[in-house]
């Protein structure tokens, strides 16, 4: 539609200028290798064609990576039961923000009821093993009773207190306190608290489920400490500082852009000589997850380089190309290499070969359409 609308323009131009004589029409003069267009000063004035040069600009260039959503270790939590268990209830669904503390699941089984009787069973066992030791004490300083007896005692006693202590932290890795546990207080449910304050990302099980000591119920992620993980290659480590900003997207949502910067810069390289460098969000997003593929565009520090407006440029075969004024109303296409972009600016790398050469900076399109009509003919 875009070439249509610039070869409908030309047709108008030539229209315009009646048919007074053939050096009025737009004409192409096509060398050996297509580059060169005449204009006479009227088709030149129609064209709106603007001419320019080079000029020295402050361009931020842009490094592209890529890189996952990640969290560190201690921000992301997995929830299992230390001793199995039958799930009895949960009401978490992925998604759902709880409390550091919160109940988030009870837990059934058999195995907690003989826990307790264990425990209340030794403490018994340690108030009789107690009193036969100060016992034993007073007939063995009164020569009543042989040293091995009480000796005997005493090991008793060290045991019972050993295994009611063990006992007494198995409650505790169950979370139940057992100072709370009595002949007339046993409990054959347990519960499970979130041992941080985040939002629930798996549930890997149901109710009325057996779950081994192994198994992973639930993950809980803390989204304050969620960042990017970038892989940067070698050669552009130098480039980066902590505190450079950057902007990230998804590949299914480019145009919403995650504001961020970078945090730390890893500095062992992998295999493929890359290094890890970390990125926070200056604002959380509960659209992303661990694992999440980003993209990121970090932004490098300004340098002055020689550069032209962007509509200098034109694209013909995979290459860039600007025109470049020659003598009277002659136009050469040149090949141009091209660096960063800002602000409708762009770099020029080969600027050695523009140096004092006026170029078209508007009209660009018009020149190349006539150009490959020509050539076509």
């Amino acid at each position: 539609m875009k070439n249509f609308l610039i070869i409908s323009a030309f047709l108008l131009i030539t229209t315009a200028c009646g048919t007074k004589s053939p050096t009025e029409d737009v004409k192409a003069v096509a060398n050996a290798n297509q580059t060169i267009v005449s204009l006479n000063e009227a088709q030149f004035k129609s064209a709106g064609i603007v001419l320019g040069k080079l000029e020295i600009k402050s361009i931020a260039s842009i490094l592209k990576a890529s890189g996952t959503i990640d969290v560190p270790p201690q921000n992301m939590i997995s929830v299992s039961m230390p001793l199995g268990g039958y799930l009895k209830s949960t009401k978490l669904l992925p998604g759902m923000k709880v409390r550091k503390g919160e109940t988030i699941a009870l837990m059934e089984d058999q195995q907690y009821i003989q826990l307790q009787q264990e425990y209340l069973t030794t403490k018994s066992k340690l108030v009789f093993s107690k009193s036969e030791l100060e016992r034993q004490r007073e007939l063995n300083q009164s020569k009543a009773s042989s040293d091995k007896i009480y000796q005997q005692a005493q090991m008793d006693y060290s045991t019972l207190s050993i295994a009611l202590s063990s006992l007494a932290q198995k409650l505790r890795l169950i979370n139940i306190n057992p100072n709370n546990v009595s002949e007339n207080k046993i409990s054959r449910t347990v519960p499970l608290y979130s041992p941080i304050a985040g939002i629930v990302s798996k549930v890997n099980v149901n109710i009325g489920r057996f779950v081994n000591p192994s198994d992973i119920l639930f993950e809980i992620i803390d989204p304050s400490d969620i960042h990017l993980n970038l892989k940067i290659f070698e050669k552009d480590l130098g480039k980066l500082s902590k505190g450079q900003k950057l902007m990230a997207y998804t590949n299914n949502q480019p145009d919403k852009k995650y504001l961020g910067e970078i945090s730390l810069i890893t500095g062992d390289l992998s295999a493929e000589r890359t290094a890890e460098v970390h990125c926070h969000f200056e604002n959380f997003d509960k659209s992303l997850v661990p694992g999440m593929y980003m993209n990121a565009e970090i932004e490098i520090k300004s340098h002055e380089t020689q550069a032209i407006p962007e509509d200098a440029i034109v694209s013909f075969e995979g290459k860039d190309y600007v025109f470049v004024k020659n003598a009277g109303m002659e136009f050469e296409m040149k090949a141009v290499e091209t660096g960063v972009k800002e602000n409708n600016y762009i770099e020029v790398i080969n600027s050695a070969e523009f140096t004092n050469k006026e170029i078209v900076t508007k009209g660009a399109y018009t020149l190349l359409m006539s150009l490959k009509n020509k050539s076509e003919e």
